[in-house]
């Protein structure tokens, strides 16, 4: 077996440079925290990079995902379909606005929202639907284009989350560029594939969108002189603008993300090539290191046309047949120095959900969580540690049989 490594190995962990440390004490230094210039260059950048007209940026993806229901105008007796393999805050950003959930049962073995799946859940939505938030999971691709045709044909926003998917590509088509989806939404949280702390950006080719997006994030607030509804308050005797005033139409929200988060976005996204390339690298050699335990434990299937993000790397565990639990796998990789994390249970099955929803089954979901298991992926790791990791799951699983 491979040596263990000096470090416990966490399933994720963001890679942080002195390039990046001297980019946020730049900004520490400078006149401006929040506000300033490095927002507008950071949202620039990042439009350039996933091919959008536009980028949004905010404090998180969380307040991505809100903010998008709210430039759609999402709202009471409303139907969001979202795929129940996801992290909790797709589901709750249509709770967020009053709209109700209608989840979608998933690919058992990508836990990847399908065509099928979702007609299955419009028809379930009984004509409410309004939009549908598709999950590009672990940085593997949904089929947008499935997903448009479905969508389209009942009128729904598509807005796809793609959190888990910077730098992924659909054939020739890069998620987020704005052409398959209303919006598209990214997380930059420590964890994924590049990092701001914590912060999120929203893609649209959309202005109007791209008007509310900027509205909502900033409690809603409009400074534009063409736009102001109270001309007796806005504008002086002469005609100019009142230098202080502002308008609020309708109530937003404190969402801003800070100088200090962009400058670290800014800094990180310049290595998003890099950072992408090595998980790529990483994710090939995890699965030419497994494969002589399939199909006990298999890699998540490649989806065909997509060069994924790779923010995770789950594999999937047949844990009967292996004799050992999931919970005890997990334990015994940690005592090795391997952290290990379930992405994730399937919504409709948390407290919240259960109650609103009683008895609702989705198969595909269910297989899929019964299964998964996300292992280490992150740039800084090594190939010996691949190599580690695929020897202890062997070995581990090995010892259960005998």
């Amino acid at each position: 077996m491979p040596l263990k490594p000096q470090h416990f190995l966490p399933y994720g962990r963001h890679q942080i440079d002195e390039d990046d440390i001297a980019a946020v004490v730049d900004v520490l230094r400078s006149d401006s925290l929040t506000g300033g210039p490095l927002v507008a260059r950071f949202e620039k950048a990042f439009a350039q990079r996933t091919g959008a007209t536009h980028a949004v940026s905010c404090a998180n993806g969380t307040a991505a995902l809100h903010l998008a229901a709210l430039a759609l105008g999402l709202g009471p007796g409303d139907v969001v379909i979202v795929p129940s393999l996801t992290f909790l805050a797709t589901a709750s950003a249509a709770v967020y606005v009053g709209a109700d959930v209608v989840f979608a049962d998933v690919d058992p073995d990508t836990g990847l929202m399908t065509a099928k799946t979702l007609g299955d859940a419009i028809v379930r939505a009984k004509g409410r639907a309004k939009a549908v938030f598709p999950v590009h999971l672990n940085g593997g691709c949904v089929d947008l284009a499935a997903i448009g045709e479905m969508a389209a044909r009942h009128d729904l926003a598509v807005v796809d989350d793609a959190c888990h998917a910077l730098g992924a590509t659909m054939g020739n088509i890069l998620i987020g560029d704005g052409t398959s989806a209303s919006m598209s939404i990214f997380s930059l949280h420590p964890v994924k594939v590049i990092a701001m702390g914590e912060g999120g950006v929203i893609t649209t080719a959309d202005p109007k969108l791209t008007e509310r997006l900027t509205r909502f994030r900033n409690h809603g607030m409009v400074r534009d002189s063409a736009r102001f509804v109270q001309k007796d308050e806005a504008f002086d005797t002469d005609g100019a603008t009142n230098p202080w005033y502002y308008e609020m139409p309708e109530p937003g929200f404190n969402y801003r993300a800070s100088e200090i988060h962009c400058a670290l976005g800014l800094s990180q996204l310049a290595k998003l090539d890099s950072f992408l390339s090595r998980r790529r690298e990483l994710a090939d050699l995890y699965d030419r290191a497994l494969a002589p335990i399939s199909p006990l434990l298999r890699p998540i299937p490649r989806v065909p046309g997509c060069n994924g993000g790779w923010h995770l790397y789950p594999v999937l565990i047949d844990f009967a047949a292996a004799g050992i639990s999931r919970a005890r796998l997990m334990n015994a990789l940690h005592a090795k120095g391997i952290g290990t994390q379930v992405h994730y249970l399937p919504v409709h099955r948390q407290p919240f959900w259960r109650a609103r929803q009683p008895g609702l089954s989705l198969p595909g979901a269910d297989a899929y969580y019964a299964r998964c298991l996300s292992l280490p992926l992150f740039p800084a790791m090594r190939d010996t540690d691949v190599e580690y990791v695929a020897a202890t799951l062997m070995s581990l699983l090995k010892d259960t049989k005998r």
